[in-house]
C-alpha cells in the first residue's frame, strides 16, 4: 500500500522539523550542562582547597562548621522552596514525562545550578550527572512549550533533553540515547530515537568544544583478561549484585530516616550532610565530592585496607548526602563506589590466580559497569557509558557477562531499580498515587516483536484495553490508518490513543500483547 506523496512529503517535513528542535534543544541543554561542570570544577578545587587550608590553620575550624552549618541552612530553604531540585533529579524529570506532576522549568534549572554547585563546593557525596540529565530536561520543556504540537511530543522533547544532559556530562552521547530509551521509556519508536540521538549528538558536540575529546577516565588498558580465567567474571557479577542491591536498601532507607525526622524542618536537617562533610574534610578528604579523588588512588600498589576503608566511608557518606535531599546526584558516586569494588577485587584475584598486575584496571572498569547494573538496572546504557567513558571496546565481552550476572542476582533478590523506588518515594511524599494530574487524551507509540500474541492477528481481534484504540500503523516506511480487517505484523509500530490518566495501564497491556512469547 503506497502513501500518497502529499503524505509522504508530511512525514518529510515532520522529521526535519523533529531533526531542527531536538538540536536546538541539544544545543542549549549542552551550554548549561557545560556551565554546570565548569562550575563544579571550580567548586571542587576551592573545595579540597578550603579543607586543606583549614586543616593547616586549626584555629579557623569554628568558622568552617559555622559555615558549612549555615550553607545547610539556605540550601535547606532553597530546596523547600523549589523541591523539585532535590536529590538528583531523574526521579522528577520522570514523573514530569509521565504527567504525574508539573514544574516551573527555569526557576527548577537556576535553582539546581545554584544548589548543586553549593552542594559540592561544601564537599558533599553528590554527582553532576543526575542534576544535568534534569538540567536538560529541563531545557526540552521549556522549548517544547513553544514549539511541541502535541502532549506526546512535548515529553518526547523533554527525554531528548535528559539524553542531551547525560550526553554533554560524560561526553557519552550513545550512553545519553540508551538512558532516555532503557530508563525513561523503555520502549523507542522512530521519532524517540531520532529526537533523542540528535539532542545528545549536538549536546556532545557542545562538551567537546569546551572540554576536548579526552575521556572522562583514563586508565591504562594494555591487554585483556584470558578467557581461561572468565570464570572470575561469574563471581564478579554475583558480588556486584548483592552489593547494588544493599545500595538501593540504604539508601532507601536513609531517605526513611530523614523523612522520619517530619517534626524538623528541612533547614535544619539539611545541616546534618553539610556537618558530616566538614568532619571528614578534616580526617579523611579523599572521600568529598563525586569521587575523582579516590579514582586517582586507584592502582595495584594501593593497599586493600585504604580500598576497604575508602568504600565503607564513602558508601555512607553517600547515604547522608543523598537521603538529605540535597541538589546532587548518584551516578559518578556509585561508579566510584564499584570502582572501588572492583580494585579490592582486583587486590585479591590477581595474587591467588597468577594474573599480569597489568589486569588491575580491567576489573576497575569492568565492575563499574556491573555496579550500575545491579543498582539502576539499566545493562545497556551501564555498558555503553563505561565502553565510551574509557574509550576502549577491548572489555566489551566482559563488561556484558559481569552486567548480565549483576543484573540476574539483582532481580532474582526482588530488589526494585533505583529510580523505580525513587520515584514511587517522590510521588508518595506528594500525595499522588496511581492517577496522574492530566486527564486529557495521549498517543502511546509500541513495536510489534516477532512471535507475539498480536503477530497474525486481525485488529478487530485484539484483546485491547476499553480505554484504547489503535489509530495509526506504520509499517517500513508507510503509515496507514488501520481497520478491523488489517492484520498486524511483527515489526509494526503502532500507535494507540488513550487518556493521560490510563497511559499506564495501556502501556502495561500493550507490552504484554506485543512482547515475544516465552517458552
Amino acid at each position: 500500500m503506497e502513501l500518497p506523496t502529499h503524505v509522504r512529503q508530511s512525514n518529510q517535513s515532520h522529521s526535519a522539523r523533529v531533526i531542527g528542535i531536538s538540536t536546538l534543544i541539544g544545543v542549549v541543554a549542552g551550554l548549561f550542562c557545560v556551565l554546570y561542570r565548569l562550575m563544579l570544577t571550580e567548586a571542587e578545587e576551592l573545595c579540597f582547597a578550603l579543607y586543606a587550608w583549614v586543616g593547616n590553620n586549626r584555629l579557623y575550624m569554628p568558622v568552617l562548621f559555622v559555615a558549612l552549618a549555615l550553607t545547610g541552612y539556605l540550601i535547606g530553604r532553597l530546596v523547600e522552596q523549589y523541591p523539585l531540585i532535590s536529590g538528583s533529579g531523574i526521579p522528577q524529570v520522570k514523573a514530569t514525562i509521565m504527567g504525574h506532576i508539573r514544574g516551573t522549568w527555569l526557576s527548577t534549572l537556576l535553582a539546581k545550578l545554584v544548589g548543586g554547585t553549593v552542594a559540592v563546593l561544601s564537599g558533599l557525596s553528590l554527582g553532576r550527572e543526575g542534576p544535568s540529565i534534569q538540567l536538560g530536561a529541563c531545557v526540552g520543556q521549556g522549548i517544547s512549550r513553544r514549539f511541541a504540537t502535541s502532549k506526546t511530543e512535548r515529553r518526547i522533547y523533554i527525554a531528548s533533553g535528559a539524553s542531551a544532559g547525560l550526553a554533554a556530562a560524560f561526553n557519552a552521547p550513545l550512553s545519553g540515547v540508551m538512558f532516555a530509551l532503557e530508563e525513561i521509556f523503555k520502549y523507542f519508536s522512530p521519532m524517540i530515537l531520532l529526537s533523542t540521538m540528535v539532542a545528545a549528538i549536538s549536546a556532545d558536540f557542545i562538551s567537546k568544544v569546551f572540554f576536548g575529546i579526552t575521556n572522562v577516565f583514563s586508565f591504562e588498558i594494555t591487554q585483556s583478561i584470558p578467557i581461561a580465567y572468565y570464570w572470575l567474571f561469574l563471581i564478579l557479577g554475583c558480588i556486584l549484585g548483592c552489593s547494588g542491591v544493599v545500595y538501593n536498601l540504604c539508601l532507601v532507607k536513609a531517605q526513611k530516616v530523614y523523612k522520619s525526622m517530619k517534626n524538623i524542618p528541612l533547614r535544619i536537617r539539611m545541616i546534618i550532610p553539610f556537618v558530616c562533610a566538614g568532619v571528614l574534610g578534616l580526617t579523611f578528604p579523599v572521600v568529598l565530592c563525586g569521587g575523582h579523588s579516590i579514582i586517582e588512588e586507584l592502582n595495584v600498589t594501593t593497599s586493600i585496607t585504604f580500598l576497604v576503608v575508602a568504600l565503607v566511608v564513602k558508601f555512607f557518606f553517600s547515604m547522608v548526602s543523598f537521603g538529605s535531599g540535597a541538589p546532587g546526584g548518584i551516578f559518578f558516586p556509585l561508579l566510584v563506589l564499584g570502582a572501588t569494588i572492583g580494585a579490592i577485587f582486583a587486590k585479591i584475584v590477581i595474587p591467588m590466580t597468577a594474573l599480569d598486575e597489568t589486569l588491575f584496571y580491567n576489573f576497575v572498569i569492568i565492575a563499574m559497569a556491573g555496579y550500575f547494573t545491579a543498582i539502576v538496572r539499566a545493562p545497556l546504557t551501564g555498558i555503553v557509558l563505561l565502553v565510551e567513558m574509557t574509550g576502549s571496546l577491548s572489555q566489551l565481552l566482559p563488561l556484558i557477562l559481569v552486567s548480565a550476572v549483576a543484573y540476574v542476582v539483582a532481580e532474582e533478590l526482588g530488589n526494585k531499580p533505583v529510580y523505580e523506588s525513587l520515584l514511587e518515594s517522590l510521588l508518595e511524599s506528594r500525595g499522588i498515587h496511581s492517577d496522574p494530574v492530566d486527564k486529557t487524551k495521549i498517543l502511546v507509540e509500541t513495536i510489534v516483536q516477532y512471535g507475539s500474541v498480536m503477530e497474525g492477528k486481525a485488529v478487530r481481534e485484539l484483546d485491547l484495553p476499553s480505554c484504547s484504540l489503535i489509530v495509526s500503523i506504520k509499517r517500513g516506511d508507510y503509515d496507514f490508518t488501520p481497520n478491523g480487517s488489517i492484520v498486524i505484523q511483527a515489526g509494526d509500530y503502532l500507535t494507540v490513543l488513550t487518556s493521560v490518566s490510563n497511559e499506564l495501564a495501556v502501556r502495561d497491556s500493550l507490552a504484554g500483547l506485543t512482547s515475544e512469547r516465552k517458552g
